[in-house]
Formats: C-alpha cells, sequence, structure tokens
C-alpha cells in the first residue's frame, strides 16, 4: 500500500529526529505522517493501525517536548484506542508495551517519578514478552531501560542507575543501537557527577562529546549541559558559564523545553557563584515560568529555590563591602525581610513532598541562615534540626553550606569554638574531594565552595578581642593554596592529549604568522579556542594530579627558616594584616586598608610595564621611575615598615595575598638587596624547601623575537660552556621539553603571554609555536630551578582560595622547586643584564634568592623579577 510506505519513511525519519533532539523537524514529519495515513483507503486494516500507533506513540513524545504532557498524554490515548482494532498476539503485545513505555517516561520527564518508574516495569514486561516471541524493536527496549536509568537517577538511586544502564548499554552493543548506546554512556558520566567523581563524569561526558560530533551533532547541547553541571561540581564556573552559554540557543532553537529550561537553572547557579545575584534571579524565574507552562511541578520547584538562592545572596550579601560580622539580633547594615525565611520554608515543605530531599534541605538551610542574619535563633535552631543528614549523593556545595549554617549560628550564640570546629570539620570534608580531581583547574576550583567558610574562620581569629597569630597562622594555611600541597605523581601519557596539543600549538603558529602578515585571523583564532577547550578537558578527567601533603604546622615551618623571617599576609574584607613567623613564635601585624594596599600595588604595576620598553626616552624614564618610586614607597610604608621592628635585616619568605601576588617585593626601598622567596603558601615553601629535586645539566633555551642577549649568546654560553643550548630552528616545543626532563637548571628566554581564563595555556612563544604551561606542568622528572627570563609569568591570576596558578604556579605544582620570574613587563636588554649577573652569582655557590636580590638592586625598577619556590 503505497501510503503505508510513505507514511513508514516518514515515521522513521520522525523518529530519528526525536533522537537526535530536532523535535520541531519531529514533530512535522509526524504530522505529516498521520495525513498520509488519514488517506489511506483501508483505515482499519492491520499495518495502517500499528504504524498510525507507532507515529502517535512517538509524535507523543515530540509534542510534550514542545508544550506539555498533557498533550503527549492525549497522544497516547489515541494510540490505546486503537489497540482494540488488532488481533491479539505478540505484535499487539509489543504496541500496548511501546506505549505504556512512552506514558512512563513522558511522567519522569513530567516529575511524577514512582508513576512513570511502575509504568515502565509494566512496560519492560510487555517488550520482553513480544521479543521473546519475535515481534518487536530492541531499540524501544534499549530506550526503556535508559529511561529507567533516568527514573533512578531523579530518585538518588545511583546502584539501581547504573544496573539499567549496563542493561542498556548490553542492549545496544548486541544490536547496535549506536545511538542509544552513546545516551547511556552519556547517563554513566551524569551518575558519577551524582557521587561526586567529577573527573570520571567529565571523561564520559567528553567520550559521548565526541561520539555526538560524528553520529548525532544535535545531542550535543545535552551533552554541555551536564558538562556544565560537572564543571560548577568542580568550581570551574567560567567554563561551565561558557557551554551553558553555548547550549542555551542550540537548545531554544531545536525547542526541547525540558533542557533548555534545566540549562537556565544551571547558569544560574554560575552566576551565583559569580556574585551576580541578578542575572541569577533573572534566568531562575524564567525557567520556573517554562516549567510551569510545560505542568512539571518538581523542576518548577526546582528553578523556585534557584530564585530563592538569588534572593538569599542579596539579603545576606547584598553589599559585599560592607564588614560580614553575624550580629544576635541583625547583620549591620543589612535587613533580612520577615517574608523571606517563611517562603523558603514554605519551599522547603512543597520540594519534600515531591520527594526532593536534597532540593528540601537546601531550602531549610537558606531559611536557618536568614532566621539567623534576622536574629531570631531559637527559630534557626529549629529548622536546622530538620535538616537531614548528607547523603552520598548530597553535592558539596550543600555539605559546605550545612557547616555554614551550623558555623553562623555557633558565632550568633558566642561559640566561637564550635564555630571554628565546624569550619575546620567542613574544609576537612572539602579537600577529600579535591584529592578526587584530577588536573590543576579542578583542584583550584574547588576552593570555591569552601571560601565562606575560610573566610568566616580567618574573621572570626581577627575578631577576637586579643588575635591569636598561632591561630592564625593555622587558618591560613588550612585555607589558601592547597594546590600546592600535592605531590606530583609521574605523568601517565595520553597520545589523544599530545595530538591535540600539537594541533593547537600549529594554530596558534598559523594564526600569529596569519596577523603578521595584516591578514584576518578570525577562523584560526576560532580554530584554537576550541582546540584550547578540547585539551583542558583532557586534562580535566586525567588521574588525580598528586598525593596530599599535610598543611605545615608553625612547629615545622619555623626551624626549617634557619634564620629567615617568614610573612604570611592575610585580608578580611578591608583589614590587612601580617602574621610574621621567626624561629617557633608568630606575631601578627595590622597594616591597614586591603583596599589601599591593592591600589598602590596596582600603580606600580602599571608603571614597571610602562618603563619596559628599551627604547624608551631617558626624560620619559626619569619621569616614569619617579612614580614608580612614589608607587613603591607608598607600598613599603603599609606593608614593610610596620614590620621592621620583627623582621630586622633577615632574608625573608613572602606569602602575598590577592593583589600583592603581582608586587615586586625587590622594588621597595626597604627590601632593596634583601633575599626574598615568595611562595603561595608556607606549606608550598616547606615542601619546595625540603624536596629533593635533579642536579646535572643546565638548558639555555632561545625564543624567537628576542633583541637582548637574554639567553645563550654571549656572557651566558661562557658562564655554561656545557649547557645545552637550544635556538632558531632548534628551539622547539619537543626539544626544550625533552631537555627539561631530568635537569638541574633551565634558563628559557622567550617571549610569553598570561592566558587568564585558562591559566595552564600560559605560553612560551619558541620556534614551532607555543610551550603551554600544562606541558611543563607533566613532565616526570622537573628541573630543579627554572628561569623565565623574559616575560611576565610570575603568579599573577589569583582564584579563590587564594589559589595563584599560572606558568610559574603550573611549574610549582609540579615539583620545580624555584621558578625566577617576572611580576610585570620586562625589556630584553633589561632581562639579558639582570640575567648575567644573577648567573654568574649562581655558579658562584650563591643561593638563588641572594643572587636575584643583588641582580635586581643594581636596577629595582627595570628588574621586576622575583625568586618563587624555595630560592
Amino acid at each position: 500500500m503505497l501510503a503505508v510506505r510513505r507514511a513508514g519513511a516518514l515515521y522513521r525519519r520522525g523518529r530519528k529526529a526525536v533522537y537526535a533532539y530536532t523535535f520541531a523537524r519531529a514533530r512535522a514529519l509526524l504530522g505529516e505522517a498521520v495525513a498520509v495515513l488519514d488517506s489511506a483507503p483501508e483505515q482499519n486494516a492491520p499495518e495502517v493501525v500499528e504504524l498510525r500507533v507507532r507515529v502517535l506513540v512517538t509524535l507523543a513524545y515530540a509534542e510534550t517536548e514542545g508544550s506539555s504532557i498533557t498533550t503527549g498524554i492525549k497522544r497516547l490515548s489515541e494510540a490505546d484506542e486503537l489497540l482494540d482494532e488488532l488481533p491479539v498476539g505478540p505484535r499487539r503485545t509489543e504496541l500496548a508495551g511501546l506505549s505504556v513505555e512512552q506514558r512512563g517516561f513522558l511522567h519522569i520527564r513530567a516529575g511524577n517519578t514512582e508513576l512513570g518508574l511502575e509504568l515502565l516495569d509494566e512496560a519492560a514486561r510487555r517488550l520482553r514478552a513480544g521479543l521473546a516471541e519475535g515481534a518487536g524493536d530492541p531499540y524501544v527496549l534499549a530506550s526503556l531501560y535508559l529511561n529507567r536509568s533516568l527514573a533512578q537517577i531523579e530518585r538518588s538511586q545511583t546502584n539501581a542507575a547504573i544496573a539499567e544502564l549496563d542493561t542498556c548499554i548490553e542492549l545496544c552493543e548486541k544490536y547496535e543501537l549506536h545511538d542509544i548506546a552513546i545516551k547511556a554512556r552519556h547517563n554513566r558520566g551524569y551518575v558519577a557527577h551524582m557521587t561526586g567523581d567529577v573527573p570520571t563524569a567529565l571523561r564520559y561526558f567528553a567520550e559521548t562529546s565526541r561520539d555526538c560530533q560524528e553520529r548525532a551533532p544535535s545531542m550535543l547541547p545535552v551533552v554541555q549541559l551536564d558538562q556544565a553541571r560537572a564543571l560548577l561540581a568542580g568550581g570551574l564556573v567560567d567554563e561551565a558559564a561558557r557551554h551553558l552559554d553555548d547550549a542555551l540557543p542550540r537548545l531554544r532553537r531545536q525547542r526541547v523545553g525540558q533542557d533548555a529550561a534545566e540549562a537556565e537553572i544551571a547558569r544560574a547557579a554560575a552566576a551565583l557563584l559569580h556574585g551576580d545575584a541578578a542575572q541569577a534571579r533573572r534566568r531562575a524565574r524564567r525557567s520556573e515560568r517554562m516549567f510551569t507552562r510545560r505542568g512539571n511541578e518538581r523542576w518548577a520547584s526546582v528553578a523556585a529555590l534557584a530564585a530563592l538562592r538569588a534572593d538569599t545572596l542579596t539579603a545576606l550579601d547584598g553589599d559585599r563591602a560592607r564588614p560580614v560580622k553575624i550580629q544576635t539580633k541583625q547583620r549591620n547594615g543589612i535587613h533580612v525581610p520577615r517574608a523571606l525565611p517563611a517562603t523558603a520554608v514554605r519551599l522547603a515543605e512543597q520540594l519534600r513532598g515531591l520527594l526532593l530531599e536534597d532540593e528540601a534541605a537546601l531550602a531549610l538551610m537558606l531559611a536557618v541562615r536568614l532566621q539567623i542574619h534576622r536574629g531570631d535563633l531559637a527559630a534557626a535552631t529549629e529548622l536546622l534540626d530538620q535538616v537531614p543528614k548528607p547523603r552520598v549523593t548530597t553535592p558539596v556545595d550543600h555539605r559546605m553550606l550545612l557547616r555554614l549554617c551550623r558555623a553562623e549560628l555557633a558565632v550568633a550564640t558566642q561559640d566561637t569554638r564550635g564555630a571554628l570546629a565546624e569550619a575546620r570539620a567542613g574544609l576537612t570534608e572539602l579537600g577529600r574531594a579535591r584529592d578526587r580531581m584530577g588536573g590543576l583547574e579542578l583542584m583550584c576550583g574547588t576552593a570555591v565552595h569552601g571560601r565562606q567558610l575560610g573566610d568566616m574562620a580567618v574573621r572570626l581569629v581577627l575578631e577576637h578581642q586579643r588575635p591569636d597569630a598561632r591561630r592564625l597562622f593555622g587558618w591560613l594555611e588550612r585555607t589558601r593554596a592547597q594546590v600546592y600541597r600535592y605531590e606530583p605523581m609521574p605523568d601517565i601519557a595520553d597520545p589523544r592529549m599530545a595530538e591535540k596539543a600539537t594541533e593547537l600549538r600549529l594554530a596558534k603558529r598559523t594564526a600569529q604568522l596569519v596577523r603578521l602578515a595584516g591578514r584576518s585571523a578570525e577562523k584560526l583564532e576560532q580554530q584554537t579556542a576550541t582546540l584550547e577547550r578540547e585539551v583542558a578537558r583532557q586534562g580535566w578527567y586525567a588521574s588525580p594530579w598528586g598525593k596530599p601533603r599535610p598543611v605545615a604546622t608553625l612547629e615545622a615551618v619555623g626551624p626549617a627558616l634557619d634564620g629567615r623571617v617568614l610573612v604570611s599576609f592575610a585580608t578580611s574584607d578591608d583589614d590587612l594584616v601580617a602574621v610574621v613567623v621567626a624561629g617557633t613564635g608568630a606575631k601578627m601585624v595590622r597594616l591597614g586598608s586591603a583596599v589601599e594596599a591593592a591600589e598602590w600595588a596596582a600603580r606600580l604595576h602599571a608603571d614597571l610595564d610602562v618603563l619596559a620598553p628599551d627604547t624608551l626616552p631617558p626624560p620619559i624614564v626619569e619621569v616614569v621611575k619617579t612614580s614608580a618610586a612614589r608607587s613603591a614607597g607608598g607600598l613599603d610604608r603599609q606593608l614593610i615598615q610596620p614590620l621592621l621592628p620583627l623582621i630586622g635585616d633577615r632574608d625573608l619568605v613572602i606569602v602575598p595575598t590577592g593583589a600583592l601576588y603581582a608586587v615586586p617585593w625587590g622594588s621597595l626601598p626597604s627590601l632593596w638587596g634583601r633575599p626574598i622567596v615568595v611562595a603561595p603558601s608556607a606549606t608550598a615553601w616547606l615542601s619546595a624547601a625540603t624536596g629533593s629535586a635533579p642536579r646535572g645539566r643546565t638548558v639555555l633555551a632561545r625564543g624567537p623575537m628576542l633583541t637582548g642577549l637574554v639567553a645563550e649568546e654571549g656572557p651566558l654560553r661562557e658562564i655554561y660552556p656545557e649547557a645545552v643550548a637550544l635556538d632558531g630552528d632548534h628551539a622547539t616545543v619537543a626539544g626544550v621539553l625533552s631537555a627539561l626532563d631530568g635537569a638541574e637548571l633551565a634558563h628559557l628566554a622567550a617571549h610569553g603571554e598570561h592566558e587568564p581564563t585558562n591559566a595552564l595555556f600560559s605560553r612560551l612563544e619558541l620556534a614551532d609555536g607555543p610551550l603551554f604551561a600544562y606541558e611543563l606542568s607533566r613532565l616526570r622528572q622537573p628541573p630543579r630551578q627554572v628561569v623565565l627570563a623574559a616575560c611576565e609569568l610570575a603568579l599573577n591570576y589569583v582564584r579563590p582560595g587564594d589559589e595563584a596558578l599560572g606558568y610559574a604556579g603550573a611549574l610549582l605544582a609540579s615539583g620545580v622547586r624555584t621558578v625566577i620570574a617576572a611580576t610585570s613587563r620586562v625589556g630584553d636588554e633589561s632581562a639579558a643584564t639582570a640575567m648575567v649577573t644573577y648567573h654568574r652569582s649562581l655558579t658562584a655557590g650563591v643561593a638563588p634568592a641572594r643572587a636575584l636580590a643583588a641582580s635586581i638592586a643594581e636596577d629595582p625598577y627595570r628588574r621586576p623579577f622575583i625568586c618563587l619556590g624555595a630560592g
């Protein structure tokens, strides 16, 4: 029959469009199939009835995604009425199972999980029976197991979800059902994300993404949505936001209502982590309206919770510049509306009624914080008692919020010891989550979830009538620069990553040449951005970075200083303080406004950038040097002079904070000629100072486009006559990496560029393209010392938790004991003369920090180098 053949072809194309998430096209094709069947001469013929049932069942899903579940259920009811027209037998059993399976899935998508599971159980029995009798489609049965896994995921039953997915994948492999297999592996990643295994989740999502690009590109936005959720769990907020901003327009074009609305909630979460409550609220309310139109009460409630989080942030942290001091009545200067905690409690009850336990707990915790800040401690205590104990699948940010609620309540009742105990337990728990992460970026990102707990602990110590410097030192070490306390593990070679890195290097070099030729490199830049994301993702699901070392104690640091003094700077709100450690003792000094210090540091950095060019006319040099001296003097008066009675003329180990990472300490007048080591934390310094490192060859590598005697030419060749020298066409990425592995000293003279959006893509330019920071960070035996002689690649990108990560940071984290680098731009000639002086002292047996101090003192404003690590 011609009508059946035409309708059948349309049905197959429509079903393919559904599984490709192109629902508008699916509705058009399936609607046309219905119209063709309406024209069939024999409406009651079994083949016409059977095909109409299949079309209606598939159309139910496509129409639900475009409107509401009511529309889809109506189509399924039409299909069920037709079943009585078919003879009893395997085919009718199979079609009945197909209809029940779709009905169950629609209920799951609408949030009616328990009813959906019951329907899927019934459908599974019918479909298996039909398949056993030789009738039925294994595609439908595999889809059923996939949908059951979604229901189990909604119920947080991870083991059950994995069992359903394994059964689905087994069927897919048996019957070569590639597109469903892609979705099943994707859901395995989602289950890993639920249990906190972010690297495994990202690995599954990356595999799914590659499969989608080859077989089902329209599924990519859904993959991006779940990737973004995992990235948010890992604290990579910017990367998550980019995924969602890319996925949302595609989901809207495909008219995938459910996933588009879920993506809005995830984007609201990213905005919230950035402190943008207005955007978070706007997106959450939009999502709530979308779910309400779809008749999905469960997800509408989740969206309402996202909006409540934004309202809570506005109420509690509306002016983030103000001091945050919890009082027994109300927080200073911030009014918490009476209705807001009541709204949170009502929403918690609604979420609990919908069996959303984690979400209900979150709403209760928001109510707890609001009542604390209103001063109603009795209500806060009562609500806190109702918050259930976290489950295995409870997200790490929810766990940290529970700790914060307990700590804030303790503060409000003057139980400082209890508050600090909660902060300590929370940060320990967060540390266990960090230990599971792969790659530096994820390890750094995790700190965002403990930021409020750490800030509270530091603030409590400082607000004590007699602040204890020893206790403050301990909390600073517990809260900052945790990535540097890991002992790196040997690299596991990843051919795919190496291949992508080579492609990226070639694209970067080609784009550079095109720009130099005066042509547009826009397409090449888009290609490099795509490759950068691919290489970065490889690092996310790599093996764990390393084995964690214990946080350094004052008792361990003091003796290791061996006559030096350690100065650890810290801020709380606008208060800047320094903990000065000498021997086994510690003292705290208040240093005024953190904002003022940051302004001086920014001015000095700008002055030194202007001063960098070698060809600057002498009159301008003098003017800029005068300005630089004024900025350096301002910093000196605020940061160093108050400490002089404690530090005397001794060598220093400085642990900066925030904007102070950009300070070239050797340019401050009180520190001219003084040996100084800069470290991300005392723990990082102790690890570098006491660690082992190779001794042996020296490597001199010179990149292109340098004008001075920065590397192997002239004096440095004389100083190191037996060094491995790589220049010109020999200074390739592969050649330099090979020479660096196992070297004692590496002098890398090459222009570089810092990448603020992804510090591991900061780079040095070599003969055949950029040498990225992440490549150096994976050396099996990193050099003892690396000198970055011609670029500003010191620790100058600071993430939450005072995690300073960049080119130098990646080197320190990978096991390099000492890094010499500049904090601002430096001219080639200035770098050349500074390095000749430095290396001559080094070969005379002078320690790196002392050798660098003598070199900087000759011209402190044009040699903005610092010694990082051990010194």
